[in-house]
């Protein structure tokens, strides 16, 4: 099983968007870990990370240090939100983490922004395919690390058939959904054996889960095996080094 690193805007984002897989690749004895972009350590929402991290077994939390755009409090004290960072300087903080993990795969946000396009997320997608792009050659980033050259990004998605159950549960609370058009998944893995995992590390981000619009809250309140359900797939777009997969049902190097 290839080694996996995730890299997401926030939060949770990693556990809502990729915890099965996170949780599947760690389960074959995979290497697995996560960058995020927002949020200090000095946050209330570092030590919640920590939790779902050990959850899914991926290490420690590797923050990009930099403020949520729609949070002040993400960073105590002040700090740059991510919109706002020099894209040359966000990039080479995240070849950093690449080049030191050395994964076999990234797996990162889409270029809608996931669902609810939160600019957030549509910043760290074009960090995250600068930076993967960037990695391998020596002459970009000469004190981030050695070169190294992941095998192959996805960007976690939902397919406009694929939306089931979550759609209407976000539009309850008065969301607006983006999803891609069907053929832009290639990958669609069932993650049911680890959702009892997600989940955990969802439940992880008390603060999320005690909100009534988030995500993680509205997934609260849900009748287990309902939410289950909504859990148990991921969808994601294989963005290199080519659009077909060797498995459609895996994330393979």
């Amino acid at each position: 099983m290839p080694s996996l690193m995730g890299v997401f805007a926030h939060p949770d984002d990693e556990s809502l968007l990729a915890g099965g897989v996170l949780a599947q690749h760690h389960a074959a004895g995979a290497r697995t870990a996560v960058v995020t972009a927002t949020w200090a350590p000095t946050s209330h929402r570092a030590p919640e990370l920590a939790d779902a991290l050990t959850a899914l077994g991926a290490g420690s939390p590797r923050l990009l240090g930099y403020a949520d755009a729609r949070n002040p409090a993400s960073t105590p004290g002040g700090g740059v939100r991510l919109v706002d960072a020099p894209l040359d300087e966000a990039v080479g903080r995240l070849v950093a983490h690449i080049r030191e993990f050395r994964p076999d795969i990234v797996v990162g946000h889409d270029a809608l922004g996931q669902l609810t396009g939160h600019p957030d997320h549509r910043r760290a997608h074009q960090i995250t395919l600068l930076a993967v792009g960037a990695a391998g050659l020596p002459h970009l980033y000469p004190d981030a690390g050695e070169p190294w050259q992941p095998a192959a990004l996805y960007a976690a998605t939902h397919s406009e058939s694929g939306m089931g159950r979550l759609g209407p549960l976000l539009q309850s609370v008065g969301k607006t959904l983006l999803a891609v058009p069907d053929a832009y998944v290639t990958t669609t893995v069932d993650v049911a054996p680890w959702a009892a995992v997600k989940w955990a590390a969802i439940c992880a981000h008390r603060s999320e889960a005690a909100r009534p619009r988030p995500l993680p809250g509205l997934l609260a309140r849900l009748p287990e095996p309902e939410r289950t359900e909504i859990i148990s797939t991921e969808q994601f777009t294989r963005l290199s080094p080519g659009p077909t997969p060797g498995d459609p049902h895996q994330l393979v190097a």
